[in-house]
């Protein structure tokens, strides 16, 4: 549709011939003289969509729940696994790849962010987070690996770190009060990813730590 209206402002706007709209926009003589001179412009032709999600209940029923759940942060919003599951319950007899391709057409065809896997993270002031990494340093004159703490205020972007010679509890229980010492004060809360040493239960997929 764009091209044909090219070719409509080329002919009626700046007066050019339809052998200079072909060679402009090479293509065919043909077509250039179709609509630079017809006054009428095809319409788009858009088919309904056929299948069972779209010609019975189902599709209804999975857009309602949708657009619950698009209300929801996105860890409280059901799986497509889930949202499968409860259609089951209702007498489904689609396939689950079937259910996939009608929620990406709904997702596509709505001004909903898809979950990918992720929320976003927000950081007050006065909240740090801690992790062990690896830093360089040098020993007997050599480049070797080392342990550390690691401790970073994301709101204001400063961090600090202090080297272990392991990752147990003991160690970080001692480099946390010298990463206190080191920035001068104790963080407002502390945010512990699923740190083995600082939890008793590592998180889970169902479980936090």
């Amino acid at each position: 549709m764009s091209d044909i209206n090219c070719i409509k402002h080329l002919r009626n706007n700046k007066g050019l011939s339809i052998t200079k709209i072909q060679q402009t926009l090479k293509i065919n003589w043909r077509t250039a003289k179709k609509y630079a001179d017809e006054d009428q412009i095809p319409t788009t032709k858009i088919s309904p969509k056929k299948g069972m999600m779209y010609e019975e209940k189902w599709g209804e029923i999975v857009s309602d729940w949708l657009f619950e759940d698009s209300k929801l942060r996105r860890k409280d919003r059901r799986s497509k696994k889930k949202l499968f599951e409860e259609l089951q319950e209702l007498g489904f007899k689609g396939s689950y790849r079937t259910l996939c391709y009608f929620i990406q057409d709904w997702i596509n065809t709505h001004n909903v962010e898809s979950d990918k896997g992720y929320e976003r993270l927000d950081h007050p002031p006065g909240e740090a987070q801690v992790d062990f990494g690896v830093m360089e340093a040098v020993q007997d004159g050599e480049l070797v690996d080392v342990r550390a703490l690691i401790m970073s205020y994301p709101n204001s972007n400063a961090g600090f770190a202090v080297p272990l010679p392991s990752e147990n509890q003991e160690c970080f229980l001692h480099g946390l009060q010298m990463l206190f010492k080191q920035s001068g004060g104790v963080p407002m809360s502390l945010r512990i990813d699923n740190l083995t040493p600082a939890v008793k239960k590592v998180r889970t997929k169902t479980e936090e730590a």
